[in-house]
């Protein structure tokens, strides 16, 4: 392989919703790029794009796949990304290191919900975007719906730089009018007739092209001048105002193609090579590169795959980790396309490449030339929308479960792994059960272990209504050395300003805060707590053992075992005694007092609640409502964007078990949503029954 430099490089991401053909496309581009001399397909099994053995079985797009084209003395670097909402982690990786899209449109479905997904999060990132209508050669393809989609969702930013002659099974001829020519396919190799443009399509072609030119001067001075003056613009003209207004996120241009028949493919290839903007790296300075995916392949072992940031990355070139310190030698660096990986030399800024069994070569990892201290942001990844929880069924695994876990989550940022002391479980968190059901099945084929998932605990909180005392001694004598401690407190919400006058055995109380102490909990929430001890009671020196006994209580809550918040505390008497009194007998004695006072305080227990946004096409809004609301759903606002429904609601996290799955089921996969927490709110009183229920036949089934 020549050496590219950075001017000569592009690196775009295929974009696209699910079946919108992206991987049968970059097929079609690495044979006009002459990376491979047969075209394979996914009903085969044999694309470069597709080689994992998991989505040979899918039949789809899993993973973020690097490949490359030489074409016309330029390499253009493409990273397949998957289209599913349960693996977008693909997309997000590639946005991070591509400088232009490719968004990938079926023209039998037009703008789709996964269309719209990927695009509003690729303008959030002000990625340049060129739209390729695909699979025009369907039966069902439609240009002017595709067009009535495309003005829904775009407005007046996209412009046609092609249109079809025969869209449909026939399909083999569009016009393009940048070169104001129709081209012709002879075969499903792209050989191709370049044509003048027959008389019953001049006009058609006119309009088009009047509106491509006022679009390209639109975006520089001097063109705009030039088009005033002579009405028109060249070709080259008319490409350097489309570059401007496509690299400003201005514009979205329209090819026509069939990446099945290879229909058009090479001119969305020269329109890519001379209008998508050129890496924005340093090619001079330091060497550095970004690791933005790692996998583990056989007979590789892990392999790392990297955009070069700055400077030339050469094989045996010594390099660090910024943030571990931690030295690496790329013994060898390699150009990719799927498997086929190419020894190269060297590697010049905004290229990519991968090397194997690097110690530091987990994705989102920065390696840099030694002592330059260069370091690059980590991708930003969706919040998971699916969560489980997952345990070996044979208890001697749970460790090779948890480093074959480890492993996973290293490969993929985008699953989630973490322990919860809270639960009492190992909960597995991604973008949707089939992302999950995909780790299931790398840890039952790679790493040989059988595991269970299944629906996991519920973080509730407890906290108090009202206001309650109550009162405890501790009282131990075996011989020796006894322990004696007597606490009387106080509890009450801890909410509103601070009130310290309280009805005390049927008398109205004032408490004198003598000293306190407020607890933000590392699980959400307060503790505050005020000592109101008059006359030597009980010593200071004992109140830190009081505090401890009640954090111990709310560490495991008096109704169902779940962490307590949000109370106030007011110990105002008590006893001790001149030998027996130790700590650990106001220790007791706190935990004790506590815990009946919180009993007799209108205990309720608390919930997390999140914040759910879906988008759905219209004619399944009525269904997704309906289902939002059988989850204890609060709906929220409404709303139509660019012709979909978007829902808001708040919903309990008990009730969101496998949404993705019902969400995909109820709109046939059309639906996607989001969902971040928003706050803990009281459950209703059958609900909070049923809690207490279960809670008292597990401690029943325990004892």
């Amino acid at each position: 392989m020549k050496d590219y430099k950075t001017q000569d490089i592009r690196n775009v991401v295929l974009l696209g919703a699910t079946k919108s053909g992206k991987t049968t496309l970059a097929e079609a581009m690495l044979f006009e790029g002459k990376v491979i001399d047969r075209r394979g397909n996914v009903e085969d099994k044999n694309t470069v794009s597709d080689n994992t053995e998991i989505e040979k079985m899918n039949q789809r797009s899993i993973y973020a796949s690097p490949l490359y084209a030489e074409f016309m003395d330029q390499k253009i670097n493409i990273l397949d990304a998957p289209g599913s909402d349960d693996f977008i982690g693909g997309a997000y990786s590639g946005l991070a290191v591509c400088e232009c899209g490719i968004l990938v449109i079926n023209a039998q479905q037009g703008v789709e919900v996964g269309t719209e997904n990927i695009l509003r999060i690729a303008q959030a990132r002000k990625l340049p975007i060129i739209i390729a209508a695909n699979q025009l050669d369907a039966e069902k393809s439609d240009w002017d719906n595709l067009q009535n989609s495309l003005k829904e969702s775009l407005g007046g930013k996209f412009i046609n730089i092609q249109f079809p002659v025969n869209a449909g099974t026939s399909f083999d001829s569009f016009v393009d009018v940048l070169t104001m020519k129709m081209y012709r396919f002879k075969d499903d190799k792209g050989t191709r007739e370049d044509l003048e443009i027959p008389a019953e399509l001049a006009d058609q072609a006119e309009l088009y092209r009047n509106e491509l030119i006022e679009k390209a001067a639109e975006y520089d001075d001097a063109l705009m001048e030039k088009f005033f003056s002579e009405g028109t613009l060249n070709e080259d003209e008319i490409r350097k105002g489309l570059s401007i207004g496509v690299e400003n996120g201005d514009v979205y241009p329209v090819f026509c193609t069939s990446g099945k028949k290879d229909i058009g493919v090479k001119r969305l290839l020269e329109f890519t090579k001379s209008v998508a903007p050129a890496p924005k790296c340093k090619a001079d300075g330091p060497a550095s590169l970004f690791i933005y995916k790692s996998t583990v392949e056989p007979h590789l072992g892990e392999v790392s795959y990297f955009k070069v940031m700055s400077g030339t990355v050469t094989a045996g070139l010594d390099m660090e980790d910024p943030v571990s310190g931690n030295k690496e030698r790329l013994s060898a660096i390699y150009a990719v396309a799927g498997l086929k990986k190419e020894s190269v030399n060297s590697l010049n800024a905004g290229d990519f490449g991968c090397a194997v069994k690097l110690k530091s070569g987990k994705s989102d990892t920065t390696l840099s030339a030694i002592g330059s201290g260069l370091k690059y942001d980590k991708v930003q990844y969706p919040a998971p929308r699916y969560r489980c929880a997952i345990k070996a069924k044979v208890q001697q695994d749970e460790q090779k479960l948890g480093e074959a876990l480890k492993k996973i989550a290293a490969q993929d940022p985008t699953v989630n792994v973490e322990y919860s002391k809270e639960l009492r479980q190992t909960i597995l968190s991604g973008n949707g059960e089939q992302h999950i059901n995909v780790v299931k099945w790398l840890i039952n084929n790679e790493y040989n272990l059988e595991v269970e998932l299944f629906a996991p605990k519920v973080p509730y909180r407890e906290t108090i209504t009202k206001t309650a005392t109550a009162q405890y001694r501790h009282k131990k004598q075996s011989g020796g050395a006894g322990q004696f401690g007597e606490v009387h407190l106080l509890v009450c919400p801890a909410e509103g300003e601070l009130v310290t006058k309280f009805k005390i055995d049927g008398k109205d109380t004032q408490l004198n805060v003598k000293t306190q102490d407020i607890s933000e909990m590392e699980w959400g929430g307060k503790l505050e707590f005020y000592n109101c001890v008059v006359g030597g009671a009980i010593d200071l020196g004992f109140m830190p053992a009081i505090l401890k006994g009640i954090k111990e209580k709310m560490n495991e809550g008096p109704l169902t075992g779940s962490y307590a918040r949000d109370i106030r505390v007011f110990v105002y008497d008590g006893k001790m005694h001149p030998v027996d009194s130790k700590e650990i007998a106001f220790i007791i004695a706190g935990r004790n007092a506590f815990k009946e006072a919180f009993r007799n305080a209108g205990p309720k227990i608390l919930e997390p609640i999140y914040n759910v946004e879906v988008m759905t096409p219209s004619e399944y809004q009525g269904a997704v409502m309906s289902d939002l609301q059988n989850r204890r759903g609060i709906l929220g606002d409404m709303g139509a964007v660019k012709g979909f429904a978007i829902l808001k609601a708040r919903v309990p996290l008990a009730e969101l078990y496998r949404y993705s799955t019902t969400l995909s089921s109820l709109t046939s996969g059309s639906a996607t949503f989001s969902m971040e927490f928003a706050d803990y709110q009281p459950v209703p009183a059958d609900v909070q029954t049923k809690l207490l229920a279960e809670y008292a036949a597990q401690d029943t089934e325990e004892d």
